[in-house]
């Protein structure tokens, strides 16, 4: 009996087993990748199934998520609250072992499947492991000192996200980062040479990384000795090693074919692996002894004793900084927080500031970074545009304790990145760049909403109001196609004052993310009382009403918008109209309020209304009725003026006057 081999073929026999009972998933991967897991989790990953949240744990990643069934097994196999029944369940309706790796899985660190995307989510978790430990580690105390280990596949390298993050984490010289490249010359379409066939060791090469290339994939030892030379690395490089392996290995007829990629061996060819592997136990069976050979609980409760040890010690002799460390890692807010929070918004309320909504969210950070020091931000090279650098800015590429990131030009990697930081605990990760490239992030924006993570988007020059730029610039649909996004929270923002509502509620919501956007026009600071301020986050609320609360004409606008119906508003009021403002700048918070609430705002028997909002007219139909007026735009824009071209669209207070009374006309 070979011990070890059993070990792995456990590995895989779990994987081959629960996706023939499914008759759904990939077995290739997992067969494949089962050598390099169990070198890598019974020898080196140090974690803690009875605490899978243990804070320095080694985090695994596995980018490939198709893959998954490879780390359903690892975790069953270690002692995480994963039994054989729910491997049984495997793909099926509300199981703990869906398709691809989601978060709610004991053990998984991050979902996974768009490929790619636990790479970057990694790199995020290795900077955040850097910064946090620079921030409180300190001499003979290293409490947080730990490595992230990520698979990836064919697929990952070809996705253009991997050379976004992987030359970042080249720069920011990430040496606790450490990927395991399933080098198995398979994709769906078959053998990849037509149409990936560069050189992957000099690739990564130039970024600044180690490579380890030719590795056995299947040989335990080999593998082994590769994980113990790149953590011996004293040039503070993350490290990739290449492991040549068979996919589906093990399979007589299958093995190193495109056919076991994504879909189950069949029972036929189960039998066959099953006696070329010399595997004679029942389908889902373990016997005991391997189960033993893991012994992953006793192991891994014995080191977090050991680091908690340390902890007491250091809570003994930094008590300042262990208390700090605790509440971060724990996400709890100052707990002064609300009281400051208050008091500033009212100083805001009287302070009549008139900045664009970009201006207003640079001047609220620097307010709120002072009380939070787990504020950690980046823009993709449009720092001094989307204005997110601060006066306490760090960037981390100086500083090894910093809290600033220049990503680069790098929309999508920063977004995915930036997840992986909120992942890890510790930060409040806000990104940027223009509402336009926001197509660029969108994956990575719905991953985000999917996880329920905060994670907060700042997308400036957020309409045509950018100007000269031209069409290829001017955001028309992107903040419509945003707000059919499950699960997150979308401000646009009318002055410094709903800015500032929007970061507080974006900083305190802990399982949405939250996307700011933003104008580059100055806008008025409008003028409200202490009631109507508290009305903002409901996400739609009453800024201007008739003084019998009795309208005829409602006007729905947000951001730059809300001035232009504010004069609308004056104008029809001199006219005798009883008309209503009302400023929605988040659709779908105020979406979710009563139906009590949203009646009282937009009361049904008023027939007028008229949304203003620079961007798609048909998300809000909904609100105004078929029969309702909305003042939008449906084509792409021009280069010219600000003033020009709001003009040109129509959003002037003539054209919205026209329009009303056009609409009395015919309904009346």
């Amino acid at each position: 009996m070979n011990f070890r081999k059993d070990i792995v073929n456990a590995i895989r026999f779990l994987s081959i087993d629960s996706i023939e009972n499914a008759n759904s998933g990939h077995p290739g991967a997992p067969m494949g990748m089962a050598d390099i897991a169990e070198a890598l989790w019974r020898k080196f990953l140090n974690h803690n199934p009875s605490n899978p949240m243990w804070i320095n744990r080694d985090r695994f990643i596995l980018s490939n998520g198709h893959c998954v069934m490879l780390l359903y097994s690892l975790l069953h196999l270690t002692g995480y609250n994963l039994s054989i029944s729910d491997l049984k369940n495997f793909r099926k309706l509300n199981s703990k072992t869906p398709g691809h790796p989601e978060l709610n899985t004991p053990g998984i660190e991050t979902s996974t499947g768009p490929l790619g995307q636990g790479l970057a989510n990694a790199v995020g978790m290795a900077i955040a492991e850097k910064i946090l430990s620079a921030q409180f580690n300190k001499l003979n105390f290293n409490i947080i000192d730990h490595y992230i280990y990520v698979f990836v596949g064919d697929g990952c390298l070809m996705e253009g996200i991997s050379h976004e993050v992987c030359s970042l984490a080249g720069t920011l010289k990430l040496k606790k980062l450490i990927v395991f490249y399933d080098n198995n010359q398979i994709s769906i379409d078959g053998n990849i040479k037509g149409w990936f066939n560069e050189n992957t060791k000099k690739r990564f090469e130039s970024y600044g990384w180690n490579v380890l290339s030719n590795i056995d994939g299947h040989n335990s030892e080999i593998i082994e000795k590769a994980i113990k030379k790149v953590k011996s690395n004293t040039n503070n490089k993350p490290s990739l090693l290449i492991c040549n392996t068979i996919i589906a290995f093990g399979s007589p007829n299958k093995a190193g074919k495109n056919i076991s990629h994504g879909s189950p061996l069949g029972k036929k060819e189960v039998l066959l692996t099953r006696k070329h592997l010399k595997w004679n136990f029942k389908s889902f069976e373990i016997p005991s002894y391997i189960y033993k050979a893991w012994d992953a609980k006793k192991i891994g409760y014995i080191k977090e004793q050991k680091w908690k040890k340390m902890f007491k010690n250091y809570c003994y002799k930094f008590p300042i900084l262990a208390k700090e460390f605790k509440r971060r890692i724990s996400k709890i807010l100052p707990y002064d927080w609300e009281n400051k929070i208050n008091k500033f918004l009212l100083e805001l309320n009287n302070s009549n500031l008139n900045f664009s909504t970009r201006q207003s969210s640079q001047y609220i950070l620097q307010k709120y970074s002072k009380l939070l020091p787990e504020l950690l931000g980046g823009s993709a090279d449009l720092s001094h545009s989307n204005l997110t650098i601060l006066d306490s800015s760090k960037p981390i590429n100086e500083f090894k304790d910093g809290n600033y990131i220049y990503y680069g030009v790098r929309e999508f990697g920063m977004t995915a990145i930036s997840n992986g930081i909120s992942l890890y605990n510790g930060f409040i990760t806000y990104t940027a760049t223009f509402l336009v490239f926001s197509d660029y992030c969108r994956n990575a924006i719905r991953m985000a909403a999917l996880m329920k993570i905060r994670n907060i988007m700042i997308y400036t020059h957020d309409s045509i109001g950018l100007g000269e730029d031209g069409p290829t610039h001017q955001p028309i649909e992107q903040l419509s196609s945003l707000r059919l996004i499950p699960n997150i929270n979308i401000w646009r923002p009318c002055d410094v004052i709903e800015t500032a509502i929007a970061w507080k509620i974006g900083i305190e919501n802990k399982k949405k993310p939250t996307i700011l956007v933003l104008s580059r026009q100055i806008l008025p600071t409008q003028k409200r009382n202490e009631k109507t301020i508290s009305y903002i986050s409901y996400g739609g609320y009453i800024l201007k009403d008739c003084i019998d609360k009795n309208p005829q004409i409602i006007l729905i606008a947000t951001g730059s918008e809300v001035s232009l119906a504010i004069k609308v508003y004056e104008k029809l009021s001199i006219l005798k109209y009883k008309v209503r403002v009302i400023s929605m700048p988040s659709t779908d918070i105020f979406d979710k309020q009563s139906k009590e609430y949203k009646n009282y705002v937009l009361p049904s028997y008023v027939k007028c209304k008229i949304a203003i909002e620079a961007g798609s007219k048909d998300f809000w139909y909904k609100y105004v009725g078929l029969t309702g007026i909305v003042i939008g735009i449906n084509t792409f824009g021009y280069s010219a003026s600000e003033k020009k071209l709001f003009k040109k669209f129509g959003f002037t207070i003539e054209n919205i006057l026209s329009k009303i009374k056009n609409f009395f006309k015919l309904y009346n």
